[in-house]
């Protein structure tokens, strides 16, 4: 059967008007979202997942107006932003959710930044309780209010200003960041 240009750009023309998700350890992201009705459409750049000690802790995907392969490019981009997070494991409770994140800013951050950001690091910390199998946390980036953080999609608090945020992905996408395949992942070159 011959195929003519035309019917192979309908094709491809209806497969990418569909959407697609992308599918890791069970987890469905899909590959374009929104962080608020005014914002643009972002597209998944990247995701992996979270382990330690041989245990699936969490995917995490990172949303981007445009596809971008490091943390340089990415602060640069002011633009909305979004980190998805999807646990896998039954239950981190909130001491070591909370020890996670100030060990992810304490290594990735001079030690005058952390100070710096210390107060707003202590308000973000006290925006999490216990995280549980299925539950999806969104980390948003949004121009002219700061970061906004979402559990199970009800916003349960915000950072304002421009500051928190690439502080935040440094977590990730860092000098030391929680674990380079992830990072890798994240930065769509895994």
């Amino acid at each position: 059967m011959k195929i003519t240009r035309i019917t192979l750009f309908l094709l491809l023309f209806f497969l990418t008007s569909l959407g697609w998700a992308y599918d890791i350890a069970g987890v469905s992201l899909p590959d374009k979202q929104r962080v608020s009705d005014e914002s643009t459409e972002l597209m998944l750049n990247g995701a992996g997942v979270r382990s330690k000690f041989f245990f699936k802790i969490y995917v995490a995907g990172l949303y981007l107006a445009q596809p971008m392969d490091s943390l340089q490019a990415i602060e640069q981009n002011r633009g909305p932003k979004r980190v998805a997070m999807h646990f896998l494991y039954d239950k981190v409770e909130k001491k070591k959710l909370d020890d996670g994140w100030w060990d992810g800013f304490k290594a990735n951050l001079s030690s005058e930044a952390f100070t710096r950001l210390q107060p707003q690091i202590e308000t973000f910390v006290g925006f999490f309780k216990d995280a549980h199998k299925g539950d999806r946390i969104w980390l948003d980036y949004l121009p002219g209010t700061g970061t906004v953080v979402s559990v199970n999609g009800e916003r349960v608090g915000a950072i304002p200003g421009d500051q928190f945020y690439p502080a935040l992905l440094r977590i990730w996408l860092g000098e030391k960041p929680v674990t380079s395949s992830l990072k890798k992942a994240m930065l769509g070159s895994d």
